[in-house]
């Protein structure tokens, strides 16, 4: 498995066909993937990498250059939200003088986590959500997402994962539908969906395979919410397939969509609040191998102001720069990040 410095015309390709998921794998996939992380990173390439170039200096970060002589590595997931976030880190910490070898763009979520927990990696954007469930093996969700963020901090500690205060960005499943029918079936909430339903037995449905079975996904948001979609309404189809239908709305009345992706505000779409919280908060939040923040606890500094500022506006705009737009994840990222001040161009 190849992973390019995110420069390259082949990760900006491969970003812009993706989907701004979080990489949600099933609990019994996720553990089962563990047993086999060994072997997934020595099979993809994660020695491999190129060192962070950008001519940047401190903004409103990374004054008096707090990690100067720090050689620290960055990584993230293959999806686009990851990968721009893995690439923020990376560029914050050059402009607080360090030296930083780009190892994003890391194939599923084992392959990134393990790297941070060996150490092979220093710190990546992982999602409270996926720690909570996938990672620590739990199978409820914490309503409160502050709470889901402390629970896992505190579970990880033992694992050796430090976990940074989290984003308000929830990159989480939800429903969306095109505004026409959002005004037509008067439905701004999952529960108005379900009520819909219950109206209309003509409303259509599009999903991804993996959402139709899972039970945190159609099983689950039925049972939870009393929606009534009969099978010959539900269609399955891929994730870049159903933004365009529903915008149409016509073959899918509703779709399911992650609610960061960029896709979302470029097309106009209405999201629908999940009101009954059935689906878990998956917060974004800077997960750092424990050594390394013990060695370098000002990468805690560095990080936490940029944190606050993620919200999933922020994130369905840059999103929407890879994924519509066509432009490079490294771009979006330094861009977004002299636009707030937070670093300067040298």
């Amino acid at each position: 498995m190849r992973i390019p410095g995110v420069r390259g015309s082949g990760q900006r390709a491969a970003a812009g066909r993706r989907s701004a998921g979080r990489g949600r794998a099933t609990l019994g996939v996720g553990l089962a993937a563990a047993l086999l992380a060994p072997a997934l990173l020595s099979g993809c390439g994660l020695h491999s990498g190129s060192m962070m170039v950008d001519d940047v200096e401190p903004g409103t970060i990374g004054r008096g250059k707090p990690l100067e002589g720090a050689n620290l590595t960055v990584t993230s997931k293959e999806f686009t939200e990851n990968i721009i976030l893995g690439q923020v880190i990376g560029i914050a910490f050059q402009a607080a003088g360090a030296k930083v070898l780009d190892r994003t763009n890391i194939q599923g979520s084992i392959g990134a986590r393990e790297a941070i927990k060996s150490g092979d990696a220093d710190a990546m954007y992982e999602y409270t959500g996926t720690g909570w469930i996938t990672y620590l093996g739990n199978e409820k969700p914490i309503v409160d997402p502050r709470e889901q963020w402390r629970a896992v901090r505190a579970a990880d500690r033992r694992n050796g994962v430090a976990w940074l205060p989290p984003a308000s960005l929830n990159n989480t499943y939800t429903l969306t539908v095109n505004q026409a029918n959002a005004e037509k079936y008067g439905v701004r909430t999952l529960s108005d969906v379900a009520a819909a339903t219950r109206r209309d037995g003509s409303l259509k449905l599009c999903v991804d395979t993996e959402f139709a079975f899972r039970d945190d996904g159609l099983p689950g948001m039925r049972k939870a919410y009393g929606m009534r979609w009969p099978g010959s309404r539900v269609r399955k189809m891929e994730a870049g397939v159903i933004y365009r239908e529903v915008r149409k709305g016509s073959a899918c009345t509703f779709g399911e969509v992650t609610s960061t992706d960029g896709r979302i505000q470029a097309m106009k779409l209405v999201v629908m609040e999940d009101d009954r919280h059935f689906f878990p908060n998956y917060n974004a939040a800077p997960e750092i191998h424990g050594k390394t923040l013990e060695k370098h606890p000002e990468i805690a500094e560095v990080l936490n102001p940029i944190t606050a500022k993620l919200t999933n506006a922020v994130a369905q705009r840059l999103n929407a720069k890879v994924d519509v737009d066509g432009e490079d994840p490294h771009d979006v990222a330094l861009d977004w990040l002299v636009a707030e001040g937070f670093v300067r161009k040298g």
